[in-house]
């Protein structure tokens, strides 16, 4: 099956995935049967490496709201997730999604299991996707929380380098929306599949990277759940932002804007399709007078992320908003 949003290839060698490592494990290519199994690993998982850490759990309900993971990158990229299997049981103990670009590999959401913990699971899948991407000729980038040193120094360890901090920042919607005007020269206004070229473009001369048919899916939204505006000055699109309103990922981004004052107009405006909900975002440290903004509205902070790279990076400019998914750096 193709992705009807076409693009590279995943570049994953069926054949070569099927061997046991150690006796213990196979790695493999994820299919549609292991699609619960995955997201309860995902829910898993991640809930508890932050009740461990004394955080609350970062998903709540059934574990099938994990599940919009392998929606989105199975709509996106059909085939190109891998898993981890334990040959004697059968169980799933790691999963990992991959996105391939034009300009990049980008590793998604990474998981292993509590229960086998320092096995080697995720230093498994890692390298998998980093000989893919060798192959390929291409970097491989993610987006990594900075309170994890665990997954910062196998990511490091492999030669990824961080980039750019970002705080994680929540802000509460009110169910009558934000009663606050942003101050900033152009119009914010649902994006158009017409809006696609001039997106890409914008991204690549701040970001150096490259994902048009990320942007005809989200403008597309066929699942029902993503919205994106664009800001359009008078020299065209200024800036971008999309958001995710699935009840297992209520977050803004990816997104970018030329300057801070167009990024908070488009943070607005993605807010306002969040009314009664409580979206969590990612802005560059470094942007001052955006953060200061934020706290204006009400916005707190609830951890940090690192957008890393290995291999060659473009210099970042302008207002870089990432997500977790699909991931972007």
């Amino acid at each position: 099956m193709l992705s009807r949003y076409a693009g590279p290839s995943c570049g994953i060698n069926q054949r070569s995935l099927r061997t046991k490592i150690m006796n213990d494990f196979l790695l493999r290519p994820m299919n549609g049967g292991d699609r619960a199994e995955v997201a309860e690993l995902i829910y898993l998982s991640t809930n508890a490496w932050y009740q461990s850490h004394g955080w609350p759990r970062i998903f709540s309900g059934d574990p099938s709201v994990a599940d919009v993971f392998f929606e989105v990158y199975e709509a996106l990229d059909p085939g190109c997730a891998l898993v981890v299997e334990h040959t004697r049981t059968k169980r799933l103990v790691g999963s990992c999604f991959v996105h391939p670009r034009p300009t990049h590999v980008s590793l998604g959401i990474m998981n292993s299991h509590p229960n086998y913990a320092g096995r080697g699971i995720a230093r498994l899948l890692l390298q998998r996707i980093i000989d893919d991407a060798e192959r390929s000729g291409l970097p491989v980038r993610l987006v990594s929380s900075a309170l994890n040193l665990d997954s910062f120094s196998l990511y490091t360890r492999a030669g990824f380098v961080p980039r750019r901090t970002f705080q994680d920042m929540y802000l509460a919607v009110p169910p009558g929306g934000l009663n606050i005007r942003a101050q900033v020269a152009g119009t914010v206004r649902n994006a158009r599949p017409g809006d696609v070229q001039a997106m890409v473009a914008l991204e690549k001369e701040l970001a150096g990277i490259e994902r048009g048919k990320d942007f005809a899916y989200f403008i597309e939204n066929a699942q029902g759940f993503w919205h994106t505006s664009v800001l359009e000055g008078e020299n065209g699109i200024e800036g971008f932002l999309v958001s995710c309103a699935h009840r297992g990922m209520n977050m803004l981004g990816p997104g970018v804007a030329r300057g801070e004052d167009h990024a908070a107009a488009l943070i607005l405006r993605e807010l306002d399709q969040h009314r009664g909900r409580q979206p969590v975002f990612l802005v560059p440290v470094d942007c001052g007078h955006l953060v200061r903004t934020l706290y204006g509205w009400g916005a707190r902070n609830c951890e940090l992320h690192l957008a890393q790279v290995r291999g060659e990076a473009a210099p970042l400019r302008g207002v870089i908003m990432p997500t977790f998914l699909p991931e972007s750096a």
